[in-house]
C-alpha cells in the first residue's frame, strides 16, 4: 500500500485535465487503482492485473470483478462524498472464498476509509434510481482527506445542484406518511450538505401563505421550494409563488367570445364544414385585453383575498428557483411524468443532482362561480389537470371519505360513475395547425376517424428525458414581464366552439400517467409545448362510458377511440355551464366554477427532473 507521498499526479499533454491516481482498497472487490478524471472517477481491480490469480487443483480462479476491467463513476451522477473513520474493508466475496478454502486468513485488515456516494438505475425499471455507496480505504488518513476534498472540489463545480431549498411537508398526504416520507429522504440531503428549512403544514391553505408571503429578498435565499405530498399539494405552492407575482393578460372570457366574434365557428365533430372567424379587430383576446392593462388589484386569489403587486416584478420564468416534488399522495400523476417513477428516494436524487425539466402552467380565470354571481374573476393556476363532469363529481364526492385514504378515490368514482350524470355547457377553443390537417372533407365520419387515428398513432412522439419537443426554447417579449399570451398569431386566431350534454370536460396539460392509467389522458401530451389537450366525453350510453374508462386503464389502450369522445390540442379555451352546479377538478383541488377561462404558459416554471426514461 503506497503512503501519501506515493499519490500520483499527471498532467496531460493532450491539455487534459490533471489526473490524480492512488492505489487504495475498495469494499467487497479488493486492491484497485482509483483514478479522478475531468468527469469523474475511475478504478481498475489490481487482482484483474495479476497473471498468476488463485489457483486450487490447478483450477484457475478470477474474481467476478476481473470480467470488468474498469468501472468508473460520473460526477454528475456523485450526490456526496464523506469519511468514514476506520474499519475493515473486505475483499470481493469469490477472493475470500478462495482464500479460505486453501486455509489463508486473507486481508481483511483495518484502515481509514472514505465513502462516494451514487446511485445505480434498476435494471427492471431504469426511472427508478437505486442508492448506492462505494467505500475506498487506505493506510494514510491524510490519502483519504485529499481523495474527499479532490471529489468535493469537482461536485462543487457540478452546474445547477441546490445549496438552500425550502420544504414543505404535509404531515396527512395520502395515507398521513407525509412526514415518514421527509424522514426517509432528509439523511440523503443532510449528505449532500444542502441546507433545508423544513415547514411541516398546519392547515389548509398554509404553503400558499407562506410562499404567496415572501419577498423578493426572501426568495432569493433560495434555490427552490419542494413539496413532500401529492399533486394538490404541490398545486398549492405553486399558485402560492404564481399568483402575486405572475403578470399577464387574462384569457378571453366566454361572454367576450360571444359578443366580439358575432359569428363563431361552430366545430361539427361529423366532419362538416364550420366558418372561421379570423377578423383581427374583433378577436376575443383583444376585447379582453382592455380590463386586464388598467391593473391587477382586483385579482383574488381562491379564497378571496386579493393580491396587491409587488413594486420589484420577479421575472418568470425563473431557471434558479425550481419545485421539487417528493412523493406521498394518493396519485402523484406530475411525478411520474417527470420522473418516469413514483419513488421518493429517485425524486430525491433528482433534485440533489440538479435536474431541470421545464413544466408549462395552465392559467385559469374563473369569471363567475354562479350563474347568478357578479363577474369577479378570481386565478388559479394548474400543473397538469383540470377536469369538469365526472372528474369533479369524483373530487367532490371523495372529500366525504377522506377517512379512507386514498381508497376513496376508487370507491367515489364507482359512484359517480354510476350515477352517469350528464351536464350542459359550452365550450370554445382555438384550433391549431395540426387540427387543421386531420380535418376531414370528405363526409365520412368513420374513414375520417380510422384515419386520423393511423396518423396519430405513426406521430406519436411520446415525452421522455431529453424530449426534442420539449427543447424548443419558449419566446416570451420580456424576461422580466411575460405579458404576450401563448397563442397570439400574426395570421389571427381561430376559434370553434362545442355545445351540447357531456359527461366530462378535460384539459391534460400532461399526460398524467399515473397507477391507474399507465399510459395517461393522453399518452403523448408533452410537458413543455405549450399547448393543452382538450378532451370533450360526450353523453353516451353506461356501457360505453365504461368502455372508454376501461381503454384509460389499459397500458397501450385507445381511450380516444369512440364517436362520443372529442380530442382538441390548443393552447387555450373557454367554458360556460348551463346547468346549476359546476365544480371543476385542478390538480386534485375544487374550484367552483359557472364561467371560467384557460390559457397555457409555455416552460412557465422548472422542476428538478430529468423526464422519464420512456
Amino acid at each position: 500500500m503506497e503512503t501519501n507521498e506515493d499519490v500520483r499526479r499527471n498532467a496531460q499533454d493532450e491539455g487534459e485535465a490533471p489526473v490524480l491516481s492512488s492505489t487504495v482498497y475498495l469494499d467487497h472487490v479488493g486492491e484497485v487503482t482509483l483514478t479522478l478524471n475531468s468527469d469523474g472517477l475511475s478504478w481498475k481491480s489490481l487482482e484483474s492485473l495479476n497473471n498468476d490469480g488463485s489457483a486450487c487443483f490447478g483450477i484457475k480462479f478470477v474474481p467476478r470483478i476481473a470480467t470488468k476491467m474498469a468501472t468508473e463513476l460520473k460526477f454528475s451522477d456523485i450526490y456526496a462524498v464523506e469519511l468514514a473513520g476506520t474499519g475493515k474493508i473486505l475483499e470481493s466475496n469469490l477472493t475470500s472464498a478462495v482464500e479460505r478454502f486453501l486455509g489463508n486468513d486473507g486481508h481483511d485488515s483495518e484502515m481509514n476509509r472514505f465513502i462516494v456516494h451514487s446511485f445505480e438505475k434498476s435494471q427492471s425499471q431504469p426511472c427508478l434510481w437505486i442508492l448506492a455507496s462505494y467505500t475506498f480505504g487506505h493506510k494514510d488518513l491524510h490519502t483519504c482527506q485529499m481523495w474527499v476534498n479532490k471529489i468535493n472540489d469537482s461536485l462543487n463545480k457540478e452546474v445547477g445542484r441546490p445549496k438552500n431549498l425550502m420544504v414543505f411537508v404535509h404531515p396527512m398526504s395520502g395515507k398521513a406518511n407525509g412526514k415518514r416520507t421527509w424522514e426517509t429522504v432528509a439523511p440523503i440531503f443532510s449528505r449532500a450538505k444542502i441546507n433545508t428549512k423544513v415547514i411541516v403544514t398546519e392547515r389548509a391553505g398554509h404553503a400558499f401563505d407562506v410562499m404567496a408571503s415572501a419577498t423578493i429578498d426572501e426568495l432569493h435565499l433560495y434555490d427552490g421550494a419542494i413539496a413532500v405530498g401529492g399533486d394538490g399539494f404541490f398545486n398549492e405552492i405553486l399558485n402560492g409563488f404564481l399568483s402575486p407575482r405572475h403578470k399577464a393578460p387574462f384569457p378571453p372570457t366566454p361572454s367576450d367570445f360571444l359578443k366580439s366574434a358575432g359569428k363563431p365557428s361552430v366545430h361539427d365533430p361529423s366532419g362538416a364544414g364550420s366558418e372561421t372567424h379570423n377578423n383581427k379587430e374583433s378577436d376575443p383576446l383583444l376585447s379582453s385585453l382592455a380590463h386586464v392593462e388598467s391593473g391587477f388589484s382586483h385579482l383574488r386569489a381562491n379564497d378571496g383575498s386579493r393580491f396587491r403587486g409587488q413594486e420589484i416584478e420577479y421575472p418568470l420564468p425563473n431557471q434558479k428557483f425550481r419545485f421539487g416534488i417528493i412523493p406521498a399522495g394518493s396519485t402523484d400523476a406530475i411525478v411520474i411524468c417527470t420522473t418516469g417513477v413514483r419513488d421518493p428516494i429517485t425524486s430525491a436524487l433528482h433534485i440533489i443532482l440538479g435536474k431541470t425539466v421545464s413544466l408549462d402552467v395552465a392559467q385559469v380565470v374563473r369569471w363567475k362561480t354562479t350563474s347568478t354571481s357578479k363577474v369577479e374573476p378570481c386565478v388559479r393556476y394548474a400543473a397538469s389537470f383540470a377536469g369538469y363532469g365526472f372528474y369533479g363529481d369524483v373530487i367532490t364526492e371523495s372529500e366525504k371519505y377522506r377517512w379512507m385514504g386514498p381508497k376513496r378515490y376508487d370507491y367515489a368514482g364507482t359512484k359517480v360513475f354510476l350515477r352517469h350524470r350528464s351536464y350542459e355547457a359550452e365550450v370554445a377553443y382555438v384550433e391549431v395547425e395540426s387540427e387543421k390537417d386531420s380535418s376531414v372533407s370528405d363526409g365520412s365520419r368513420m374513414f375520417g376517424k380510422v384515419w386520423s387515428l393511423k396518423r396519430r398513432k405513426s406521430e406519436t412522439a411520446i415525452c421522455r428525458a431529453n424530449c426534442s419537443v420539449c427543447k424548443i426554447e419558449p419566446v416570451y417579449s420580456s424576461a422580466r414581464s411575460p405579458r404576450t399570451t401563448p397563442y397570439t398569431s400574426p395570421q389571427g386566431t381561430r376559434w370553434l366552439k362545442s355545445k351540447g350534454r357531456f359527461l366530462s370536460v378535460g384539459a391534460a396539460i400532461m399526460s398524467n400517467r399515473n397507477e391507474r392509467a399507465p399510459d395517461g389522458l393522453v399518452a403523448d401530451a408533452h410537458l413543455s409545448d405549450g399547448f393543452l389537450h382538450l378532451l370533450l366525453i360526450k353523453d353516451c350510453p353506461h356501457a360505453l362510458y365504461l368502455w372508454h374508462l376501461t381503454e384509460l386503464a389499459r397500458k397501450g389502450g385507445n381511450p380516444l377511440d369512440f364517436d362520443f369522445v372529442e380530442h382538441h390540442k390548443t393552447p387555450a379555451f373557454t367554458f360556460t355551464s348551463f346547468g346549476n352546479e359546476s365544480v371543476w377538478n385542478l390538480d386534485g383541488e375544487l374550484f367552483q366554477a359557472h364561467k371560467l377561462s384557460a390559457q397555457v404558459f409555455r416552460g412557465l416554471v422548472c422542476l428538478f427532473a430529468s423526464g422519464p426514461e420512456v
